[in-house]
C-alpha cells in the first residue's frame, strides 16, 4: 500500500473516531460508552502500531480541542496512545493471509482485554479519580462491570466488521492497483 493510500485511510479513520467518541457515545461521569474503538481496530489491522498510536493521539487531542467535553487532561491521551499501540502490536495484518482465522479470532480477544484492564480499568479509571476527585477503588467496581459487559460486544463487533471489509480492502486499498 502506497504512503498516500495510508495518509487517506487515516484520515477517513481519524474523522470516524472523532464523530464515534464525541457525537455518538453515551457519556456520564463515570463511564463512557461509544463505538470508536472500530476506526482504532480497523487502523491497527490494516495500517499498524505507528498509525494507530498516531491516530489515537489526534484524535483524542483535535476531539478535546474542537469537541471539548471538560478541561483536556494527558492522561487519557497516555491511555489512548498505550491502546492503540496494544491493539497494533497485536493485529496487524501486514499482508492478506498473515494469520488464520483461528489466530486472528485469539489475537483479537488478547487485544481487547488487555486494553480494557490496562488502559480503560487501569489508568482510565485513575485518570477519572485524579479528575473527578473521586475515590479509585470506590470508581473500580463500576468501571469493571462496564468492562466485562462491554468485552464480548468489542470482540464480536470487531470480528464482524473486520470480515465484512476484508475483501473490500484488500481487493480496492491494499492490492498494487495505483
Amino acid at each position: 500500500m502506497t504512503k498516500n493510500k495510508k495518509i487517506i485511510l487515516a484520515a477517513l479513520l481519524l474523522a470516524m473516531l472523532i464523530i464515534l467518541s464525541r457525537f455518538l457515545s453515551i457519556k456520564t461521569p463515570l463511564v463512557k460508552i461509544s463505538f470508536a474503538f472500530i476506526p482504532t481496530m480497523l487502523c491497527a489491522i490494516w495500517l499498524g502500531p505507528k498509525w494507530t498510536v498516531l491516530l489515537n493521539v489526534l484524535g483524542d487531542i483535535i476531539g478535546a480541542t474542537l469537541f471539548p467535553t471538560g478541561p483536556y487532561f494527558v492522561g487519557y491521551t497516555i491511555s489512548t496512545a498505550i491502546a492503540g499501540l496494544i491493539y497494533g502490536l497485536l493485529l496487524y495484518k501486514k499482508e492478506a493471509n498473515t494469520y488464520t482465522e483461528k489466530q486472528f479470532i485469539v489475537r483479537v480477544i488478547i487485544a481487547v482485554v488487555l486494553v480494557a484492564c490496562i488502559s480503560n480499568i487501569g489508568l482510565n479509571t485513575l485518570w477519572i479519580s485524579i479528575t473527578a476527585g473521586k475515590s479509585f477503588i470506590i470508581l473500580l467496581g463500576t468501571r469493571i462491570i462496564k468492562e466485562l459487559i462491554m468485552i464480548p460486544i468489542h470482540i464480536i463487533v470487531i470480528l464482524f466488521v473486520e470480515k465484512i471489509l476484508r475483501k473490500p480492502f484488500d481487493t480496492y486499498i491494499r492490492s498494487s492497483n495505483d
